[in-house]
């Protein structure tokens, strides 16, 4: 997911999507406790997207504060 799509969702559709990706991401870390975890670089890519779409929604806020 780029920056572009994430500023293009609401609020409601970012927190939607961050509680989505936190159940990927703690199925990610089950599979690698377990040793079953086919692509190690994925739970990075999911960590990184969960920031992008937090600095967004803060973002947001800070500019509606303002």
């Amino acid at each position: 997911m780029t920056i572009k799509d994430i500023r293009e969702k609401t609020n409601a559709e970012l927190e939607h999507e961050i509680e989505t990706l936190k159940e990927e991401l703690f199925n990610l870390r089950f599979q690698q406790a377990t040793g079953n975890l086919e692509n190690p670089a994925r739970i990075k890519q999911v960590r990184k997207t969960i920031a992008r779409i937090k600095t967004v929604i803060t973002e947001r806020e800070l500019g509606n504060a303002e």
